[in-house]
This record gives structure tokens, C-alpha cells and sequence, in this order.
């Protein structure tokens, strides 16, 4: 896979600049298919991110915004990606867009895997865009080291599309996009802050198995368009 590398001196400039370029992605869906589909990470990185995207002038409400990955928890809990996306991202202009959650109330992460396959399969495809981010033990999504069900979730060829899936270092069960249908997306970036990531991701980039830091799954993956990394210490 072709990657390219955007670094900017500061955070605020590396929100600012993937906005910009997410934003024309997604113009760009919408005026070729008449819709866009969005799928974000949570976690605290994307804030300023979620911030700048939001106040871009765009037809949000041809928008389908979904995560990447969810811990399965209720959204009234802080832990919840699905609040975090509610409360930073569909705010100001982006409030039109259409959520499409990844979390339901009631059966385990497990009982509700092939109900969510089948919706997020029906969405329109390829996803114009999908940002991940990385963690220091080189997980992305909920790719995790040591995860119970990581080779089916980042298996290229796999047939599943959201997969349920528990680690030790990922605290609650989760569902997640697989990799397939990540790296089908139009626009595919890794956004990471931090001198630490930037080591991490240096040691992903080297020789090593894929299961030691999963994010090499997304790095080695094929797809036709470039890998985009956005960095900002």
C-alpha cells in the first residue's frame, strides 16, 4: 500500500487540515451519488477534529456518520464513543446528519453481531471516508493485541463486516468495523498526536507479526488509494 504522510506543527492545524480534506471528500459523494458516508474513531484525539469538521458548510443532511468501533456500553455512559460523537462532532451544522449507531440496547455484543453486519452492509458502499486512530500497544479500531477474535476480524478476505470482540486491554466487550470494509473506503487516514505515536507507529511500519500490533493489518493492507497519516506533536 502507497502512504502518505501529512505532519502540521500544531493540533489545531492537523484538525483544521483533515477537516478540510474529509469535508471535500464527502462533497464530493454527495454531489456524484447524492450521499456520504462518515465513519469516525472515538477516543480524545478526535475532539478538535469532530470540532472543525462541524462547522464546515455541507450538505450534512445527506450525511450517514457511524463509528468505526463501539465499546458495548449504554450511550449514557462517559465510556460511550456513540455519546462522544453526539456531543462533538453532530453539533452545529453537522447536527443534520444521520447517525447510524453501532450499539443496541438489550442483547450482548455478541447476539447482536449478525444484525449489525446486515445494516452496516446495507449502507451505501464504499464508506467515502473513514479516519482510524492507534493506540500505544499498536491496536486500531478494535483490532487489539491478544483479542479473542482478531484474526477473523482483520482476515482481508473475511465475510464478516461488524464483528464482536473482547481483549484484556480493551476494558469492555466491543463490535467493530473489519478490515475489509475499512479498507474499501474512498478516503482511508490514521490520525495520531503525540511524539509517543509517532514511535509507535515507526515500530508498526517495521518488520514484525501483524498480530503483535494489529494496526499493521491496515498498514500492510491492499487498497487502491493511499493511506493517508495525519501527525501534529
Amino acid at each position: 500500500m502507497t502512504i502518505r504522510e501529512h505532519d502540521y506543527p500544531t493540533r489545531e492545524a492537523l484538525a483544521e487540515a483533515l477537516a478540510t480534506g474529509v469535508a471535500a471528500v464527502l462533497a464530493g459523494g454527495i454531489a456524484t451519488r447524492g450521499s456520504a458516508v462518515l465513519a469516525v474513531s472515538g477516543g480524545s484525539t478526535p475532539k478538535r477534529f469532530f470540532a472543525a469538521l462541524a462547522n464546515v458548510d455541507l450538505e450534512w443532511a445527506h450525511v450517514t456518520v457511524c463509528l468505526v468501533d463501539e465499546r458495548w456500553v449504554s450511550e449514557t455512559s462517559d465510556r460511550s464513543n456513540t455519546r462522544l460523537v453526539r456531543e462533538n462532532l453532530l453539533t452545529g451544522r453537522a447536527a443534520a446528519a444521520h447517525l447510524e449507531p453501532i450499539f443496541v440496547d438489550g442483547p450482548s455484543a455478541a447476539e447482536a453481531e449478525d444484525a449489525l453486519s446486515a445494516r452496516f452492509s446495507a449502507l451505501p458502499r464504499p464508506f467515502d471516508a473513514a479516519i482510524l486512530g492507534m493506540g500505544n500497544d499498536g491496536h486500531t479500531a478494535s483490532f487489539f493485541p491478544g483479542a479473542d477474535r482478531l484474526p477473523q476480524a482483520i482476515d482481508p478476505n473475511g465475510p464478516h463486516r461488524v464483528i464482536a470482540i473482547e481483549a484484556p486491554g480493551a476494558g469492555e466487550p466491543r463490535v467493530t468495523l473489519t478490515l475489509p470494509f475499512l479498507l474499501e473506503a474512498r478516503f482511508l487516514a490514521l490520525h495520531i498526536e503525540g511524539e509517543d505515536k509517532r514511535a509507535t507507529l515507526q515500530r508498526a511500519c517495521g518488520k514484525g507479526p501483524v498480530e503483535d500490533m494489529p494496526v499493521r493489518s491496515v498498514l500492510r493492507g491492499e487498497r487502491a488509494e493511499p493511506l493517508q497519516i495525519f501527525w501534529a506533536p
